[in-house]
């Protein structure tokens, strides 16, 4: 028999600024890392107000994390020490696994004023923090979607559904990064890895997300052991995305854009950066 996964803690996303004065929604972050493990941090930077993202983030560098950014309308036009350079539409994902260090910049353009999308952070395990840098981008038609017969819809970025596998394979935390959508009443249940940390968090509607525990938009939940999650809409459909990955129970050491294992290497990587040696394969900025 499922073990239902119950509620650990539930949470809000707060107002906050990055980049160059973008405000946006965080949903966890700095100082509830070790909670979230393997992840470090998931921004919501949905707005319908152009000066709320425009300033964007100019060019800036990571080292031993995987960001992740998911659009759900508009444009973000990025670019980096690799040579990779275009535009994150709608529906589509950029997966960068900074490893040794890249350098980048992301600038939210939106779409008739509107700007929707995430964007969450994942560790790498200390063996990878310095492995060569990599970009990933999926557009929209890259991305499967699964239907179940009650009309539960759910887009596999990473992960797998009822045979549906996504298109995001061969990461060392082995996610699965889920958008689900439900219709009213219908109910969504998904096995997870016992091992794994589970991470739903809503952006439409309202659901039941596990006993007594009902959130709508801009709410989550981390969720305790278990071997699946079922999640139930309210009385109007609802929607959130469903994350989860394999802790790495390893020293985080974290100073803004950069996540090693200890505070030398911090001090390292920033000394690299102010001596131009920071970016190991490409070019620096």
């Amino acid at each position: 028999m499922a073990n239902r996964r119950s509620a650990k803690m539930v949470f809000s996303a707060k107002p906050t600024i990055e980049g160059a004065g973008v405000r946006l929604h965080r949903a966890f972050g700095f100082g509830s890392e070790r909670d979230f493990d393997p992840f470090l941090m998931l921004d919501d930077f949905r707005s319908d107000e152009p000066s709320d993202f425009l300033a964007g983030f100019p060019w800036h560098p990571h080292r031993g994390i995987e960001t992740i950014t998911y659009v759900l309308r508009g444009d973000v036009e990025h670019g980096d020490s690799l040579g990779n350079s275009g535009v994150i539409g709608t529906g589509d994902v950029q997966w960068m696994t900074a490893g040794s260090g890249i350098v980048h910049q992301e600038m939210p353009k939106g779409d008739d004023g509107h700007m929707w999308g995430f964007q969450l952070w994942a560790n790498l395990p200390a063996a990878e923090k310095m492995c060569d840098p990599r970009y990933r981008g999926i557009t929209d038609c890259e991305i499967p979607t699964y239907v179940s017969s009650e009309g539960a819809i759910v887009r596999v970025v990473a992960g797998e559904v009822e045979g549906v596998r996504g298109p995001v394979q061969g990461i060392v935390i082995d996610p699965e990064y889920l958008d689900v959508t439900l219709p009213a009443g219908v109910s969504f249940a998904h096995p997870t890895d016992p091992g794994h940390t589970v991470i739903a968090f809503c952006i439409e509607g309202e659901a039941d997300f596990a006993e007594g525990v009902s959130l709508g938009n801009r709410e989550g939940v981390l969720y305790a052991a278990g071997d699946c999650v079922e999640v139930e809409a309210s009385s109007a459909p609802a929607r959130f995305l469903l994350l989860s990955g394999k802790p790495l129970g390893e020293p985080i050491a974290w100073r803004g854009p950069i996540v090693m294992n200890t505070p030398e290497e911090l001090r390292t990587a920033f000394r690299e950066y102010d001596q131009g040696t920071f970016v190991k394969v490409g070019k620096q900025r």
